[in-house]
């Protein structure tokens, strides 16, 4: 296993989903959740996350601690965290940023600015600033803007997220009632895959209908065939 690869996985295991379209129910105000982690069926790492949403403003962390041989690359956690506000239609991101532990300095950041229309991104030294498209996520707040909106079966799911070092719009083709088995037991889930030039990353997310759409699974393909899976282990909702 090489760095790159390691890399890749913690950075981009499904930073390419968001559900376009209006709110449909309240979501939880907290949750807990552990994921696996596997590249080509490997154990790699172990996510832990936690969401809270209170007084307009949510904040989501998210820890990815190495296994096997991933902790000859990568000994200490990563650490990914999301703030912005609760609206009506869901989650505004105001902030996201990537860094080692705790006490480090970000490595990868963005910063919202949703009345000037820009987004502002900081990584390897370089900073950037592009258009903000309506309804932009980050790659954590992305799976949690899935528990406050409705997903149309008619029509493709489409959105924009940055990951803290690029922006980019994406479309998924949903797929109603798909069983799989999990930890959590066989759950009825909507099944999300990503519509895709040749050659192009796949990927594919499985939303729980029975936990608010909560994101059970998630698969990434990359160009060179390598394949990045989570799996959730455990989840509280509250």
């Amino acid at each position: 296993m090489n760095v790159r690869l390691f890399k890749s996985w913690l950075y981009l295991m499904l930073a390419t989903l968001c559900v376009a379209g209006g709110a449909a129910h309240a979501a939880p105000r907290a949750a807990k959740a552990t994921y696996n982690g596997y590249m080509n069926g490997m154990p790699i790492g172990v996510i832990t996350e936690s969401f809270e949403a209170t007084d307009g403003g949510y904040r989501i962390t998210s820890e990815t601690k190495p296994v096997g041989l991933a902790t000859f690359i990568q000994r200490q956690p990563l650490r990914f965290q999301s703030r912005g506000q609760v609206s009506k239609e869901g989650l505004r991101p105001v902030s996201f940023e990537a860094r080692r532990n705790a006490a480090d300095l970000p490595q990868v950041s963005a910063e919202f600015d949703w009345a000037a229309g820009e987004l502002t991104m900081k990584h390897s030294g370089r900073v950037e600033t592009l258009p903000l498209p309506p309804g932009t996520q980050d790659r954590l707040s992305i799976m949690y803007q899935m528990m406050y909106l409705s997903i149309d079966r008619n029509r493709p799911v489409e959105f924009s997220m940055t990951n803290g070092r690029k922006l980019d719009h994406y479309r998924y083709r949903v797929t109603l009632d798909v069983e799989i088995d999990t930890p959590l037991g066989r759950l009825k889930t909507l099944h999300l895959t990503k519509i895709r030039d040749a050659g192009d990353t796949a990927a594919e997310i499985w939303l729980s209908s029975a936990h608010q759409h909560f994101p059970m699974k998630m698969v990434i393909v990359e160009k060179d065939g390598v394949r990045y899976e989570q799996t959730i282990q455990s989840l509280e909702l509250r």
